[in-house]
């Protein structure tokens, strides 16, 4: 979710140690900075209810979810971004000491906002796939019912899976985690659908 752009560039350890003792959240891309913005009212509901149905569903699996306080590194080191949620199955491997960063995640999930939504489309997702681990990676809509699921293959390709309705549900086979819809956009009230041909924001680096 980032949107302020720090014209400053940064190694990763200078984004560290900064971002361990800033009061606010910041993402880093490519030695730059961007300062995260804050939810609509929608955002934060898909968050919790993602939450809390991703916890119920990995109980007594051998994964487990982080929230978006945990920072993930893509292995290059260009990215460090807050996920909105993040799953890891078996030990979870940390960058350091701090235990702040998060290497191996299996299953990443966005919830997309218009500002931010062509960055965690493109060059968010770029980096994303950098991640060995990685075999999932979820975007979820906040304007209307829509989560699109991307699984790595053994072949290293992405195949997408789009589910629109509410009575459906989306399987994560990777950590055996099946998504109910109906869920995860329990009270989310959405707009009357308008015509609109503009493009979003994207963050440029």
């Amino acid at each position: 979710m980032a949107t302020q752009k720090i014209p400053r560039l940064l190694t990763p350890d200078q984004y560290l140690e900064r971002e361990r003792n800033a009061e606010e959240k910041h993402e880093f891309l490519d030695g730059r900075i961007y300062a995260m913005s804050g939810g609509s009212p929608a955002h934060s509901t898909i968050t919790v209810n993602l939450t809390a149905e991703v916890r119920a569903k990995l109980k007594g699996k051998p994964c487990q979810a982080f929230s978006n306080d945990m920072k993930v590194s893509a292995e290059s080191g260009r990215l460090y971004a807050y996920p909105d949620l993040s799953v890891v199955c078996g030990t979870p491997r940390f960058q350091d000491e701090h235990g702040d960063v998060l290497r191996n995640p299996r299953a990443i999930f966005e919830i997309l906002l218009p500002s931010t939504e062509a960055y965690d489309r493109g060059r968010k997702f770029e980096r994303y796939q950098q991640i060995a681990s990685l075999t999932d990676y979820v975007l979820i809509a906040q304007d209307r019912p829509r989560i699109e699921h991307y699984a790595r293959q053994p072949d290293n390709r992405w195949i997408l899976t789009i589910v629109t309705e509410l009575p459906s549900s989306l399987m994560i086979a990777s950590v055996g985690c099946e998504l109910m819809l109906a869920e995860i956009y329990d009270r989310v009230e959405f707009a009357a659908e308008a015509e609109d041909d503009s493009m979003p924001e994207q963050i440029r680096a």
